[in-house]
């Protein structure tokens, strides 16, 4: 998978999640050969992304780990504001 297409999936996820999707955005960026995805979400949203006790973003993240390591690379997703 290419950073776009990780980065599209993510993306993807996030908007399932929200009440206005068109306001979610993933910007990446590389550091030290991991790829770096940043989710930017409504700041009244960042709950329903976040999950109880992180249980959704992790799971967003273990599916993006999971999409790297079969295309040998490295991730990371980080929620930003």
């Amino acid at each position: 998978m290419s950073q776009a297409d990780l980065r599209a999936l993510v993306e993807f996820l996030a908007r399932g999640l929200v009440e206005d999707p068109d306001a979610v955005s993933v910007r990446a960026s590389e550091r030290d050969q991991v790829l770096v995805l940043e989710l930017k979400v409504p700041p009244g949203e960042v709950g329903k992304v976040i999950g109880r006790r992180g249980r959704i973003i992790g799971a967003i993240r273990a599916v993006a780990r999971a999409a790297a390591i079969r295309a040998g690379r490295r991730v990371v997703v980080e929620i930003v504001q």
